[in-house]
This record gives structure tokens, sequence and C-alpha cells, in this order.
């Protein structure tokens, strides 16, 4: 399996990068990078215990950012950009290159996703997508081609990866997935998923639970929801963005939550930031 290099961006996750780390079979190679954690040498430790290469970011440059920092060290045929909050069942790896070789065209590839207490998590809709594009629920129970790639495991070959130039730098975090999704799919080929390879993801662990980070993690969401959809022509990108936004904000349910009224407000300043800059944030190119 010396075709495969594996890539997994840290920030602050000690606590759940040691069960990726022992899930990865031997041969494998992997990449560790470190986006800018309070403490970057426990990190180290971790990736270098378990015979990992490590990276290091002084500060947090965002979750594309720090994969493209960790795939410029590679140099095998697929990359797999995994979450450090999840964990390969055996077998997973080798169920990807089975199906890479048996689909020649299909430049990239997801795992069955699951949910910690074993309930499948299934991409098949996106904001940057029409509805008509959007796969039903049932499209899970077999291999299939998606629409877009969920971007907790993505196995990607290293030449399409570098051919759309990776993940855009201008989106920190949120729909990053979506749009390299839609970039390589018009440029490389098709996106498939492979029921035969598993794995478990603990949706929202890679970093610590606070308010705080909710908010910006919120805020984020809102840049990246106006820009991605705006470079991928989606119609009344701000408008519908906007709309969304002020719907959650004045929901009863957010009405009752001092967390949940920051999150939504957050959101809200996102967008409204992402229209104040739309001129900065000018579609990333990479053709």
């Amino acid at each position: 399996m010396t075709r495969v290099t594996l890539v997994t961006v840290a920030y602050n996750s000690a606590a759940v990068l040691p069960t990726l780390l022992a899930s990865i079979p031997a041969g494998v190679a992997c990449i560790v990078v470190d986006n800018g954690s309070k403490d970057p040498g426990e990190i180290r430790d971790l990736a270098q215990a378990h015979g990992a290469e490590f990276i290091a970011s002084e500060r947090n440059i965002g979750f594309g950012r720090g994969c493209n920092l960790g795939a410029a060290q590679a140099t095998t045929e697929f990359l797999f950009f995994v979450n450090p909050d999840a964990q390969l069942a055996p077998g997973a790896i080798e169920a990807l290159l089975e199906a890479a070789d048996a689909h020649p065209d299909a430049c990239a590839f997801n795992p069955r996703l699951r949910e910690g207490n074993g309930k499948i998590a299934f991409k098949r809709r996106s904001k940057l997508l029409p509805k008509a594009q959007w796969l039903p629920r049932e499209a899970a129970d077999a291999d299939c081609e998606l629409p877009v790639l969920q971007g907790s495991a993505i196995f990607v070959r290293r030449a399409a990866f570098e051919a759309v130039k990776g993940f855009d730098p201008k989106i920190f975090l949120y729909h990053e997935d979506d749009d390299l999704s839609l970039r390589l799919k018009a440029d490389c080929g098709p996106l498939r998923l492979v029921t035969g390879s598993e794995v478990v993801h603990l949706f929202g662990e890679s970093t610590a639970r606070s308010p705080r980070t909710a908010a910006l993690k919120a805020w984020y969401m809102g840049q990246s929801r106006v820009y991605a959809c705006r470079k991928h022509g989606m119609p009344n990108a701000f408008g519908n963005a906007l709309i969304e936004a002020l719907s959650k904000l004045l929901s009863p349910l957010t009405l009752l939550s001092a967390r949940k009224r920051a999150k939504h407000l957050a959101f809200l300043r996102g967008v409204l930031a992402a229209r104040q800059c739309a001129d900065a944030l000018k579609p990333f190119d990479a053709r």
C-alpha cells in the first residue's frame, strides 16, 4: 500500500488523533499537519510515535490550506484526506484501491462513512448544486457516482488533485470539499462512493467544543456559503444565505438558547462580511 499517503490536519486534536493513527495499516505513509494548535509539541509527539511525518503551521491557516500543505509533501499515486476524529475500518484502504483500479475513469472516492453510533452518514446534496442533481437517500445502499464528496475522508488520485491545484485557499472552512469535488468532476472525471470501504467519523470532535469555537465556525460557514455559491454560479447566493441566516436567528429555539443565538448571529455576520468583501473574495480559478 505504498501507493497511498494519508493526510490529516489537526487543530487541538490530541484527544482524538491517536485513534486515527492507530487504525492506519502498516505501509501506508501518513502526514500530520498541525494547524496552529495550542500545544503543537503534543501533536508532534503523537505523530512521531506512530511513524508519521509531522508538519507544523504556526497559525491556523484553514482546513483546505492545511490539506494542501500536507499534500505538497506526498509523492504517492493516491492521497487520502481523513479528519483526525476518524477511524479506518480494517481493509478500508485496500477496498478504495480496488475501486480505483476498477474505475480508472473516476478521479476521487468516498468510503462509506459511519457516525460513532453506527448510523451511515451520506452526503447526497450540496448548496452548490441545484436540487435536480441531488441523490435520493437510498443511493447510499450501493456503490454509485456522487454529486460531491464528503470532506471527512476523501481518497483522490494525486495527479487529479494537483491538476485542479488542490483546495481553494480562499475557503478557510466549510464548502471547501464541495468546491474541490465540483472542480475535480468537471476536469478529471467522476466521483464515486465505495461501500466496501468504511470509516467511522465522530462528527464535530476534531476540535474542542466551546461557544466561542461554535461562533467562529459559524462565521466562516456564512462567509464560505456566499463565496462558494457565487463561484459555482448559484442564483441569488447572498440573498438565499441571508434569508437562511435570519430564519435561524429568529427561530423560537434560537431565542431559548444563548449558545444557538451566538452561533446563528455569527453565521449572519459571516454572510454580511462576504457581501462587504465581495471584491476581495473573487473566486479562485485553478485553470
